[in-house]
């Protein structure tokens, strides 16, 4: 890792040969080695979305770990897939269970944000032993139909903006209804997030060929209560955006009924999904990933908003 940097690149092979990527941050603190983390993205999104959150909990000096953010295929600096009926979720997992073999992950708490909360959920009925702690980010078993519709209507539809400037006002545009007090300054990061550079200009930074693979119109999603519950034997978080239109705060009563200890974090002023930058949120996380450490139970903070 080059001095002076908070992350080194990771790059492996999935089974089906894909060049894939990943950061890893690596724990700088003097104090105690916390349990692993591993990020996972939303549908279109990559790992670049958690670098404030990897720097953070990689760089404290009592309870420091390390954190993975990891590009799925066909997003970031993942390799672009020549079959997009391969961008599926059950595939996606896959992949991260490849990556946490390849980088012998143990008892890892996974940050799952959309989608990522999806395959989170999908390795702790396939796999338990894999995950020793979970963090959901505004996604849960019941998926709400309005907020598939409006993510369908622009997936591998926006147009390329002409410069950063120009992203960072696309993003502005395309999210202030859900994120009304979001600064400019943050969606000028957030577009640094989203889009891919080339030649110092926004490149795309997913396969538009995601859209084929969204169906979402076709039919009604199917629940995923049996996959939540497979997350009953691990301390589990659930962070939702106050203005969120995939995930309810009923869906979130629903889950708390089902894992008591679960705990939940309401953002303010946010929606879909909720950015993981602002103080309060990643300090919740932090103290839910500290008590939790060594499988310990965590049930002090039942709800909370940042």
């Amino acid at each position: 890792m080059t001095p002076g940097t908070t992350f080194e690149d990771v790059y492996y092979t999935s089974r089906d040969g894909l060049r894939l990527h990943a950061r890893r941050y690596p724990a700088t603190g003097e104090g105690t080695r916390g349990r692993p983390v591993l990020c996972l993205a939303g549908l279109t999104r990559n790992g670049r979305d958690f670098n404030d959150l990897a720097v953070a909990l990689s760089r404290r000096q009592n309870v420091s770990r390390t954190v993975y953010t990891l590009d799925y295929r066909g997003r970031g600096l993942s390799e672009f897939d020549p079959d997009w009926r391969n961008y599926a979720v059950q595939i996606e997992m896959l992949d991260v269970l490849d990556f946490i073999t390849a980088v012998g992950l143990h008892d890892a708490a996974l940050i799952g944000t959309s989608r990522g909360g999806l395959i989170t959920m999908l390795i702790a009925a396939a796999q338990p032993t894999a995950i020793g702690a979970a963090i959901l980010n505004d996604i849960g078993p019941v998926i709400e139909h309005e907020g598939l519709a409006r993510i369908s209507g622009y997936v591998g539809r926006v147009p390329l903006p002409i410069s950063w400037p120009d992203a960072a006002r696309m993003m502005r545009e395309l999210n202030r209804r859900h994120f009304p007090e979001v600064s400019d300054t943050v969606w000028e990061e957030a577009a640094r997030q989203w889009y891919n550079e080339k030649n110092g200009k926004p490149a795309p930074g997913y396969d538009s060929n995601l859209g084929n693979a969204l169906s979402v119109l076709d039919g009604p999603m199917p629940t995923l209560w049996p996959q939540f519950e497979a997350l009953k034997r691990i301390p589990l978080m659930v962070v939702r955006g106050e203005n969120s239109d995939i995930l309810t705060a009923e869906t979130v009563e629903e889950m708390q009924r089902r894992h008591p200890a679960m705990a939940t974090v309401t953002v303010a002023n946010q929606g879909h999904a909720p950015l993981l930058k602002d103080t309060a949120t990643v300090e919740a996380i932090r103290h839910f990933l500290t008590a939790t450490d060594s499988g310990r139970q965590y049930a002090s903070l039942a709800s909370a908003t940042a």
